[in-house]
């Protein structure tokens, strides 16, 4: 069964944060995994594009020659019916 510890990593050591886990004298064998910080700056330029692509978008009107009405009649049309003809 796998257990997760809480820990930093400074200088090559490790600083258990939480639960120290019990281990013998033997050598264990481990999987560390670099949990990242997720940056503010980073998401807030993220998003920032991501709205002046929506308003591109928005300035394009890409379904303006669009029928909502009809799309929908011919979407929705019915199939025939086996032995029903």
């Amino acid at each position: 069964m796998l257990h997760t510890y809480n820990a930093l990593l400074k200088d090559n050591q490790i600083e258990w944060i939480d639960e120290v886990p019990t281990v013998s004298d033997r050598p264990v064998r481990v999987h560390v995994t670099f949990l990242e910080d997720p940056s503010t700056s980073a998401t807030a330029s993220q998003g920032q594009r991501m709205a002046e692509i929506l308003a591109k978008i928005a300035d394009l009107n890409p379904f303006a020659d669009i029928d909502p009405k009809a799309l929908q009649r011919e979407i929705r049309q019915d199939r025939p019916l086996p032995y029903r003809e």
